[in-house]
C-alpha cells in the first residue's frame, strides 16, 4: 500500500550568498503557485466570521511595525496624504501608531480597522490609503507602506546560529505565524482555492516585493533556478491547489 504524502508538502530550495555568511532557503512550491491577491474580489476577511462585505481584507487588526525605522517612514509618508486620497486624514492628525502594553506598536484603528483603509464609502473605494497613493503619485508602494502590508503573503524569517552564520527563509504567512491569533481567522488566503487562480506565479507578480526583501542578485539567482527547474518538470503543486483537485 503506498504511503500518503504529507498534506501540507512543500518543495523548498536554498543556496548559499555570495557575498556574506547567509544560507538563502525559498519555498519553490507558493513561490511558483499562482497564488494572487482576491482583496474586494472574494477575500473574506479575518475576523471569526465571512465578512466579505466589510472589504477589510486583512486591514482589521491594524498593521504590526517591525522597528522604529519602519514607524518613521510610515509616518512620514502619512504626513504626505491628501482628503482625496486617505478617508481618515484628519482623526490621523492626531497620530497614526498605538503601543500595547507589552510595547508592539501597530496603527490605530478607527471603527474596528486599521487606520490607513479607506472604507467602500470612500470616493476610490476600500483600500489601504498608502497604497492608492502610491498608484496615484505612480510610485512604489512598498517604499510607503508598512513592512508587512508590502510583504504579504511573503514572510522572511532569519535564524543566526552560534557561529553567527544566518540562514534566511523566504515563505508565505500561515494561521501559525500570528501566534494564538490566527487560529481565530475564520479564513486566510492561502488556504482558499479561489486565491489560487492568477495568471502568472507569485516570482512573477511579486518581484518588486521579493527583490526588496533579498535584493536583486538572489532574485535573479532564485530565478535562474526556477526556469531550470521549469524545463525539467512541473514543480510541486501547491497543497491547497492539490486539495481543489482532490
Amino acid at each position: 500500500m503506498a504511503t500518503k504524502l504529507p498534506a501540507d508538502l512543500h518543495e523548498w530550495v536554498s543556496f548559499a550568498d555570495g557575498t556574506e555568511e547567509r544560507t538563502w532557503v525559498f519555498d519553490v512550491t507558493f513561490l511558483t503557485s499562482n497564488w494572487s491577491c482576491i482583496f474586494g474580489n472574494g477575500c473574506q476577511g479575518v475576523l471569526t466570521g465571512p465578512a466579505e462585505e466589510l472589504v477589510q481584507g486583512c486591514c482589521s487588526y491594524g498593521a504590526h511595525f517591525i522597528d522604529d525605522d519602519d514607524v518613521r517612514k510610515v509616518e512620514g509618508w502619512a504626513a504626505t496624504l491628501s482628503d482625496k486620497e486617505w478617508q481618515f486624514k484628519a482623526k490621523g492628525a492626531r497620530g497614526i501608531t498605538k503601543r500595547d502594553k507589552d510595547g508592539t506598536v501597530t496603527t490605530r484603528l478607527i471603527d474596528d480597522a486599521c487606520i490607513f483603509l479607506n472604507r467602500p464609502d470612500f470616493h476610490a473605494g476600500a483600500g489601504c490609503a498608502l497604497h492608492y497613493a502610491a498608484l496615484e503619485r505612480g510610485t512604489s508602494y512598498v517604499a510607503m507602506k508598512p513592512e508587512v502590508c508590502w510583504q504579504l503573503p511573503l514572510r522572511r524569517e532569519e535564524s543566526v546560529s552560534a557561529s553567527g552564520h544566518v540562514t534566511t527563509t523566504i515563505t508565505q504567512w500561515d494561521r501559525k505565524h500570528w501566534g494564538a491569533g490566527g487560529d481565530d481567522f475564520h479564513w486566510w488566503c492561502t488556504e482558499d482555492p479561489a486565491a489560487f487562480q492568477g495568471k502568472a506565479t507569485v516570482f512573477e507578480t511579486m518581484a518588486e516585493e521579493l527583490t526588496e526583501m533579498v535584493g536583486r542578485t538572489i532574485y535573479d539567482q532564485l530565478g535562474t533556478y526556477l526556469s531550470q527547474r521549469r524545463l525539467k518538470g512541473t514543480a510541486l503543486p501547491h497543497p491547497t491547489v492539490r486539495k481543489r483537485t482532490t
